[in-house]
């Protein structure tokens, strides 16, 4: 995490939830990160193809030169990267993982603006986890921001964060053996990223096997 927005925010979200996966939506006080609420947002899933802004800061707002509550948060990408953040948004909502995803947009002048993108996950109660609370704060801010628009984005890194070191839905059952919670758990390469081997940190370890476009990892006693 290089940008500190992105550190702020994790910080807030992670002493905020203790020891569960995720802190209720209803606790998220803007009063406690003021200072940030012009490069945060909250997402809301829908679908697997919609994830829609239910807030989107004013910073935010203005980088777009548009009003963003509403719109589709999967809209603007190709396709390849738009799999790989419907992907992603999975592993958030399901796994109860964080994500730390480098971004560039991109202006009709071929302008671009780099960006560092949190994405956290919150809980509903009687819902689960069906909202992200995010931001995307960018690393300089140009003198065209504000003036130009952007038309699109594009993933420039991305990164899998656990933050109890191991996911969500590895648990200890009363045996003492590790129960897999969760089925599936997409894997992300350096290479589907268009980034050199490497880059990424590895999934924890098991059974490797292909679904679709993917590399999942089963479960199974440690």
């Amino acid at each position: 995490m290089k940008n500190g927005v992105t550190q702020t925010l994790y910080n807030y979200w992670d002493d905020l939830r203790g020891a569960r996966p995720a802190p209720n939506r209803s606790e998220i006080d803007p009063g406690k990160i003021r200072s940030l609420l012009g490069d945060t947002f909250i997402l809301e899933n829908t679908d697997p193809h919609t994830s829609r802004y239910r807030l989107a800061g004013t910073r935010l707002c203005s980088s777009h030169c548009r009003e963003l509550k509403g719109r589709n948060f999967l809209r603007g990408w190709n396709q390849k990267d738009h799999e790989a953040m419907a992907s992603l948004l999975a592993a958030i909502t399901e796994d109860a993982a964080a994500a730390v995803v480098g971004i560039a947009g991109h202006t009709e002048h071929d302008h671009q603006l780099h960006m560092e993108m949190l994405l956290l996950p919150l809980n509903v109660p009687g819902e689960g986890r069906t909202r992200i609370l995010g931001s995307c704060a960018p690393m300089d801010r140009p003198y065209w921001v504000g003036l130009h628009p952007i038309m699109k984005q594009s993933i420039t890194s991305l990164r899998l964060v656990w933050p109890d070191e191991r996911p969500h839905f590895i648990a200890k059952s009363t045996d003492g053996h590790t129960s897999r919670m969760n089925p599936i758990l997409p894997r992300f390469t350096p290479e589907s990223m268009g980034m050199p081997a490497g880059a990424m940190p590895t999934i924890p370890h098991g059974a490797e096997r292909r679904v679709g476009h993917l590399t999942v990892y089963e479960g199974g006693k440690s």
